[in-house]
């Protein structure tokens, strides 16, 4: 069976990449089709793949400034030829399922979300502080992409989401049904410490869709201490108001990570995710989560048992769940156990079965067309 895998850019680390690299374990050896790659900030290993990348590869700035060529998109992805393939699984949050496909191709889409500043523009306007004549600009190309999103969802046989509130999405905007199968999440990194140390996390990306002011603006008041590791365009603002109990580490190495989930009071989780893998490693860590009660969360944390919740993204709410959450009520034992359901294996497994199952539906209708012509 000859199968290829379709992302859709690879100029960055994130959840997305995580679930290329499982599908690369899935299916070893097979061709990678995205519009861009920019090989200096990938790990090294990922040199040793077969990747084709478009023509927006070649554009000035494009590695660095991807958003830049928005609209160039759909045509870079239409482009690529998969004629000689049984199977193309596409990895997408952005464009990458408008593909096309013949007849006799399995197209299977793993769908992060659909397209999320196509279709919450406005919120995604606010959140990332774009300009006023990039606003005024934009509207048109937005209309037009919405347009070419919706019909290239057509093409896509099966949709798999990641979560409940992308399957609802997908309904909604594509009018298409999904199946369920969480990413993946190596739990095995992961192991219960005996000690705990007196420290709230969040680990993550530092952009502005996230919420993290109004954690810190909470912790400043509680005069908590709270750990925060990663980078992003966010992190100056964000330094800028953190008070003496907020500590910013940066990077951190993957293999120090584990012990300073296993070691935190709790994992803050302040934004809406479509996942959140983050709080699945905490809870693999044996430590509970606080998050706010929205997305992927309220399928990964179970209130009382695993964490807690706040329904309001404000300052005051987070204060009231942390200060009414014992975190020395949970079992790191059941958070544990929790956290495994979600394990790469099980991914794996699922995603294995589902194609398996989707390419035996498929042979006899192709045999249905051939006896036809």
């Amino acid at each position: 069976m000859n199968v290829a895998l379709v992302h859709d850019w690879l100029n960055q680390i994130g959840g997305a990449e995580d679930v290329l690299e499982t599908l690369t374990h899935v299916y070893p050896d097979v061709p990678i089709y995205t519009s861009l790659y920019w090989q200096q900030k990938m790990p090294s290993q990922w040199q040793s793949w077969d990747i084709h990348t478009s023509m927006i590869d070649k554009l000035p700035f494009a590695h660095t400034r991807h958003q830049m060529y928005l609209p160039l998109y759909p045509m870079a992805f239409e482009h690529f030829d998969f004629s000689d393939y049984d199977l193309v699984i596409s990895n997408k949050s952005g464009f990458c399922h408008g593909i096309v496909t013949g007849p006799d191709t399995l197209h299977v889409c793993y769908c992060l979300t659909p397209t999320r500043y196509v279709w919450r523009y406005h919120q995604y306007a606010k959140q990332e502080n774009i300009s006023a004549p990039a606003r005024a600009v934009l509207p048109p190309f937005i209309s037009y992409l919405r347009q070419w999103d919706r019909v290239a969802a057509d093409r896509v046989d099966h949709f798999i989401a990641i979560s409940e509130e992308v399957r609802r999405r997908i309904a909604k905007i594509y009018q298409r049904d999904a199946a369920i199968i969480y990413p993946p999440v190596d739990t095995s990194r992961f192991d219960i410490s005996n000690r705990v140390d007196d420290y709230y996390l969040l680990v993550g990306r530092l952009v502005p869709y996230r919420n993290i002011d109004i954690l810190i603006e909470a912790f400043n008041q509680m005069q908590r201490p709270l750990l925060i590791t990663g980078s992003g365009r966010d992190r100056e603002r964000l330094e800028a108001l953190a008070g003496p109990t907020v500590q910013f580490l940066g990077y951190v190495p993957d293999d120090e990570l584990p012990d300073l989930f296993a070691r935190c009071r709790a994992f803050m989780w302040p934004g809406e995710e479509d996942f959140g893998i983050a709080p699945v490693q905490a809870m693999a860590s044996g430590r509970p989560v606080i998050a706010y009660a929205a997305g992927g969360a309220l399928e990964t944390v179970i209130a009382g048992q695993t964490g807690a919740f706040f329904a309001e993204q404000t300052v005051e709410a987070i204060i009231d769940a942390v200060e009414a959450f014992d975190t020395n009520s949970v079992d790191p034992g059941f958070l544990r156990l929790h956290a495994e359901q979600f394990d790469t294996a099980v991914f794996k497994r699922k995603i294995s079965r589902f194609v398996d199952q989707k390419m035996r539906d498929q042979q006899p209708k192709q045999q249905q067309q051939r006896q036809i012509y």
